[in-house]
């Protein structure tokens, strides 16, 4: 598979992929609940958390990474060829796809998550030590603020961030940087409610 074509059809398969609705899933199998309905009315791991629990919630981040892992990884096996350093920017396009289908799933009427767990997932697939160096500091923000989503958007701006420091130290490339960039546009633009709240003061702390 290689050339623009094949290009285009991983591109739509990372979307198809990133849009299967694990969240949704899981809420049904863990009590019947459609999460749609319940909370953010969301899919994601956060409203998972408020609505079925916390098993429920660390099995679908789980399963929302994996998807933005596996697609990248799926550039790397059936796309090893094409234009000289196409490969790693295919791979950037299909994660971007796979974001995007997360939070827009045909499959239920275009509503999904917010992104957060496919972007990590996608990430750790081109650039771990990104992930290794952003999940302790979103862990600490949530832990001070008791904000999910500010920890969220801070870590799908620093995604970029980190990737563009470490381009210097040989650990990233470019391709790296755009993915982190476009997952952390579409991340903040499906966290558009969050953080007229958090301007507000309106925002909703972990345990409320």
């Amino acid at each position: 598979m290689t050339g623009i074509p094949g290009a285009a059809l991983l591109v739509l398969l990372g979307y198809l992929i990133g849009a299967i609705p694990f969240g949704l899933l899981i809420g049904r199998l863990a009590g019947g609940v459609d999460l749609r309905q319940h909370g953010s009315g969301r899919t994601g791991a956060t409203n998972a958390l408020r609505t079925v629990g916390i098993v429920a919630a660390v099995v679908v981040f789980a399963l929302d990474a994996a998807k933005g892992l596996a697609v990248v990884l799926l550039v790397g096996w059936v796309y090893p060829a094409g234009p000289p350093g196409s490969p790693p920017w295919v791979a950037a396009a299909v994660g971007i796809a796979a974001i995007g289908g997360h939070i827009r799933s045909i499959f239920i009427g275009l509503r999904g998550g917010r992104g957060v767990a496919t972007l990590a997932g996608a990430m750790l697939a081109t650039t771990p030590l990104v992930v290794v160096i952003v999940v302790p500091l979103v862990a600490v923000i949530v832990w001070r603020t008791r904000y999910v989503s500010l920890g969220s958007l801070a870590g799908a701006l620093l995604a970029p961030l980190g990737a563009a420091v470490l381009i210097a130290f040989g650990q990233a490339t470019p391709a790296a940087v755009a993915l982190g960039l476009g997952g952390a546009v579409l991340v903040g633009v499906a966290h558009a409610d969050n953080i007229a709240r958090l301007r507000a003061g309106t925002e909703r702390r972990i345990g409320q």
